[in-house]
């Protein structure tokens, strides 16, 4: 893992943080990934910290894929993105193009609630399609007990379900239980910013 503060022109700090997982992160690869996350500032100045994860994986289909996962923290609102692909530079390319869309749909909700105008992002605007507008079309309240980590796996199971959400009586907190692509777990446990 490297660590390391970027900045230009005057902005604030960003950490920026590399990780390599089953790969070498070469010189020229940081570098590469630094210049393009640099960017990024540009377009949005409030970025704290981006994470980029850069793991290479051997599938039976596609053999070795290259995936390049980036997350960026931004006055308490996480965007994140993930992209695979047979070439690191490509997925990094990708994973990049999707976080400008986000930029680009998180600046447009502040802009509409303020009523301001920023500037444009290098995204065709015949890529920026108009999103309708979301809304809680259903609520569901369900009874829950306390119960232990491989419980609520158990149980997850036993719905068919690829989340699920519990009161983890180890810790007495509400946490979510979620199926990963590589068939393994994943717990999220909340915490009060």
């Amino acid at each position: 893992m490297r660590v390391i503060a970027c900045q230009e022109r005057g902005d604030p700090l960003m950490e920026l943080i590399i990780r390599g997982r089953n790969i070498g992160i070469s010189d020229y690869l940081r570098q590469y990934v630094e210049r393009k996350i640099g960017k990024l500032d540009r377009y949005l100045p409030d970025i704290t910290e981006a994470r980029v994860e850069l793991a290479t994986e051997t599938t039976r289909s596609a053999g070795e894929v290259q995936i390049a996962q980036v997350t960026v923290r931004v006055d308490g609102t996480l965007l994140r993105g993930e992209e695979r692909s047979p070439d690191m530079f490509t997925s990094i390319d990708a994973v990049l193009d999707k976080i400008y869309r986000q930029i680009a749909r998180y600046k447009g909700k502040r802009q509409d609630r303020w009523r301001g105008r920023g500037e444009r992002l290098p995204i065709p605007s015949e890529e920026l399609e108009e999103e309708p507008e979301r809304e809680i079309v259903r609520r569901k309240q369900f009874r829950t007990y306390p119960m232990s980590e491989e419980e609520a796996i158990e149980q997850m199971e036993l719905l068919g379900h690829d989340f699920f959400v519990f009161y983890n009586a180890d810790t007495g907190e509400v946490n979510v239980l979620y199926r990963r692509r590589d068939g393994h777990y994943g717990l999220i446990e909340p915490e009060l910013a």
